[in-house]
């Protein structure tokens, strides 16, 4: 089950004055359909830097896609299930056409969820623990608490547990390499 995430945002009102203009579950989700239990939900994007404050529209008000937009940032939860819920009979493929990033993926690796982004991504684990997985093979065990920071390398994941992964992430777009 996807977790429910609750998001608060703040802004101004017609004085000036700092309000609270969304305090509820976020609505901006996506369940990963040919990988159950992979979920993202986007709490917020930002189209620039420096970043565009004026204004009460719901800047999470759009289709998932994996990356930001250029020169902006997307704050995601992600949901991981454990591998052995999906992994082999997942559809990366699609799973990344799903998110506009039929571009993202490594159709060299054996791991069909290699992928690279043209992004910084500043990832926290929030609860679980996953495995990072790069492409010469190297991995490491994050646990909750830990921050990874990814500069647009190709990765994979692994939750080699029986409890779903959830992180943090924030893609701030970048340079591709």
């Amino acid at each position: 089950m996807v977790e429910k995430i609750r998001r608060v945002v703040t802004g101004h009102d017609a004085n000036g004055k700092s309000i609270f203009i969304k305090d509820g579950i976020a609505t901006s989700v996506k369940e990963m359909e040919s990988m159950p239990g992979l979920a993202l939900t986007d709490l917020w994007v930002t189209n620039s830097a420096p970043a565009d404050n004026s204004g009460n529209a719901d800047a999470a008000d759009r289709p998932i896609v994996l990356e930001p937009p250029a020169s902006g940032t997307v704050l995601r939860i992600v949901e991981f299930p454990p591998d052995s819920a999906w992994r082999d009979n997942a559809d990366a493929k699609e799973a990344f056409s799903s998110i506009g990033a039929d571009h993202a993926t490594d159709d060299t690796s054996e791991d069909a969820m290699m992928h690279k982004t043209s992004t910084v991504d500043y990832l926290v684990v929030l609860k679980g623990e996953i495995w990072a997985i790069l492409d010469d093979g190297a991995e490491t065990c994050l646990k909750q608490g830990d921050v990874m920071i990814q500069r647009g390398t190709n990765h994979s994941w692994s939750v080699r547990t029986d409890d779903p992964c959830i992180l943090a992430a924030i893609l701030v777009n970048a340079e591709p390499i």
